[in-house]
């Protein structure tokens, strides 16, 4: 196995105080975290999370299904998906006993990835794309690129070997690097990951994510949700949890949450007004959330951006 190259991609927390948290990652010390062909099986934490840089993440092996912007892909060996700052998103493994879970992360902060690309009009624009178009899809990769496997064993080497001096040249380097590799082959086609068709169950849940998109910010109410998507109450519930792998309250939770964590981030707003603004209108309540699921508090967050 390929460790880690670079810093810690989270502080040290035991899996039950992992299930709690959304994931805090400060990349202002260093802001590049590589990790290559980790495996995760008795240490991977099925939390929605969502953090201050640019995520991609390679599946060497492992099945499962990603839920990200109201969508839910299928996960397997080969696919590769990219995150953008602040996008809540879950990974969901099936099966582990008898699939384990290897993956590789990349998390690091774009605009500095964007300055190195500077020279490289096209490079650049495609880059930008992928960090800020709204529509661009977060699947970046379908399976049978098993080039990739070899691919990202040299560049792991490699980078094992870089001094500390050298070590943020060359990470960003070997990210150019990919960025050039997932340009050649783009757009790829897209059902080759399963294509556009889903389970049923599976649509409903994104309409599920879509009338809670809409309503995050109001007081929840699950008689409403169940009236908009035609079923009932508990038909709702027991279907999300199947499809998503979480309640109903967890998602709208972790989305009230990573929304105050991007307005902490992006406005002089006051604190209590931005708990109100997600919809948790009780101020102490927002900030015990806030604390339990980021692992600071609000105002100690804002300050350490």
């Amino acid at each position: 196995m390929i460790e880690a190259v670079g810093h810690p991609l989270t502080k040290g927390a035991t899996k039950n105080e992992m299930m709690k948290l959304m994931n805090y990652m400060n990349l202002n010390q260093h802001p590049v975290q590589l990790s290559f062909r980790k495996d995760r099986t008795h240490e991977f934490a099925e939390i929605y999370h969502a953090h201050q840089g640019m995520e991609i993440l390679y599946v060497h092996e492992g099945h499962g299904h990603v839920v990200v912007e109201r969508q839910i892909f299928e996960l397997g060996p080969g696919t590769m998906f990219l995150f953008r700052p602040y996008q809540l998103h879950r990974v969901k493994m099936t099966d582990m006993s008898s699939h384990p879970y290897v993956r590789t992360l990349f998390v690091f902060e774009p605009s500095v990835l964007e300055a190195v690309l500077q020279p490289f009009a096209n490079l650049l624009a495609f880059f930008r794309m992928l960090w800020k178009d709204p529509a661009a899809s977060p699947v970046l990769m379908g399976p049978g690129r098993v080039e990739m496997e070899a691919w990202f064993r040299l560049h792991a080497e490699s980078l094992q070997t870089s001094m500390s001096e050298s070590l943020l040249e060359d990470q960003l380097l070997f990210l150019m690097s990919l960025i050039q590799r997932l340009r050649t082959s783009w757009p790829f086609d897209s059902t080759e990951i399963g294509g556009p068709s889903r389970p049923r169950a599976s649509s409903t849940a994104e309409a599920i994510m879509e009338w809670i998109e809409a309503h995050y910010g109001e007081p929840f109410e699950l008689d409403r949700l169940a009236q908009h998507v035609h079923l009932t109450p508990n038909h709702v519930s027991a279907l999300f949890r199947r499809s998503v792998g979480s309640s109903i309250t967890e998602y709208i939770t972790a989305r009230r949450i990573r929304q105050s964590c991007w307005l902490l981030r992006t406005t002089d707003q006051p604190v209590r007004a931005i708990g109100e603004a997600v919809g948790l209108s009780n101020f102490s309540y927002f900030c015990q959330a806030f604390k339990k699921h980021v692992g600071l508090s609000p105002h100690r967050y804002r300050h350490e951006r």
